[in-house]
């Protein structure tokens, strides 16, 4: 049977790379970055325009399948009004309005967790009034959280997933693959494992390299490309930045850095607690932490490489969101490169959800 899909917020096209592997035909995809849109097409496929979703004539969107994608999530405290006509930001809204338009028989919605607790002006949870705004127009709903490592991703990266079907069957989400202990389902695949067959990062950004050792694992295998790699190069850091990872363990945090640094954050953060993994270094023997948009720094998220006294490389970054090493970025700037796999779906985790939703098409 026909699996055509149209996938809104693509971004760089994480979902639809899942998609894609998984055998689904994507036809048309959309995205308001620019870098963003072009990563795209190098990697995935000329069928995505470069529009704002609020600007843009519904009509024009061809008839699918499936619809795919994650609208931004900045529009949560104005989300309660249900104005898709609203174009502040209420993208939500304009995705539903999307599925009422085209009408498939099958939607993936992706989310981060905070969606669960956010709540509009007047007190009511979002999640519950996009719940609902779905199966007005006549789709059943399942929703649940997913962790990426359960699934074979070096990351423990957790989101909010709705499915919708349209002939009133219940989606299943596919039963974890992976596990943190290991008993009765594969362990979780660490830092280490995903990352360790890779060569040197070199100094220069527009330098490639090439493996210079056989993969030794599963993960690597699948992962690795034909050619050379691209974006493995040293994200710069003040040298006070680099004496401050200097100090920090394999699995620590802002605990292990001295007290004579002139920080007054890292005092705050030593005195009170919480953001555990601020100044955080990877542990090799465990997954990574959610990748962020920021990983280029060492104050925001675990990003500090679990062996080396560096930051994680874009290619790092990408392999602990399980893109292949073919998969490569166009940016005009560092911060527009890190924002497309910050953002991203890991591939992995979104081929996983395809291929159960077959199970409902056919």
């Amino acid at each position: 049977m026909s699996r055509n899909v149209v996938s809104l917020f693509s971004g760089g096209g994480g979902l639809d790379l899942g998609f894609k592997v998984a055998g689904f035909n994507i036809i048309w995809a959309i995205d308001n970055n620019l870098n963003a849109v072009n990563t795209y097409k190098k990697n995935i496929g000329n069928h995505i325009i470069h529009e704002d979703i609020n600007k843009l004539n519904l009509n024009s969107i061809p008839k699918a399948d499936i619809v795919i994608g994650g609208p931004p999530c900045q529009s949560f405290s104005l989300a309660g009004k249900r104005d898709v006509e609203d174009d502040r930001g209420q993208l939500v809204w304009k995705y539903i309005h999307i599925i009422e338009k085209i009408k498939p028989k099958a939607f993936v919605f992706e989310n981060v967790t905070g969606l669960q607790s956010a709540k509009n002006s007047s007190g009511e949870k979002v999640l519950d009034l996009i719940k609902l705004a779905f199966q007005d127009i006549g789709y059943s709903i399942s929703t649940q959280v997913l962790n990426a490592a359960d699934y074979g991703v070096p990351q423990k990266r957790k989101r909010v997933i709705i499915v919708g079907l349209k002939d009133g069957k219940e989606f299943i989400f596919p039963k974890p693959t992976h596990s943190e202990d290991g008993l009765r389902l594969k362990k979780y695949i660490s830092v280490k494992e995903a990352l360790d067959d890779l060569p040197d990062a070199v100094n220069n950004e527009n330098d490639l390299v090439d493996y210079v050792e056989a993969p030794y694992n599963e993960y690597q295998k699948k992962m690795r490309s034909d050619g050379e790699i691209s974006e493995h190069f040293i994200p710069r850091m003040s040298e006070l930045d680099k004496y401050i990872i200097s100090h920090v363990r394999p699995g620590g945090n802002y605990m292990d850095i001295p007290k004579d640094v002139p920080s007054e954050r890292i005092r705050r953060l030593q005195k009170e607690g919480g953001h555990t993994t601020c100044y955080g270094r990877m542990h090799p023997e465990e997954p990574s932490y959610t990748i962020n948009t920021y990983f280029n720094r060492p104050n925001v998220g675990c990003n500090i490489h679990y062996k080396e006294n560096r930051l994680i490389t874009v290619r790092e970054a990408l392999r602990l969101q399980s893109f292949p090493d073919s998969y490569k970025i166009v940016s005009t700037s560092k911060q527009g490169r890190n924002l497309i796999v910050g953002n991203a779906v890991p591939p992995i985790l979104a081929e996983v959800i395809a291929k159960q939703l077959i199970n409902y098409l056919d």
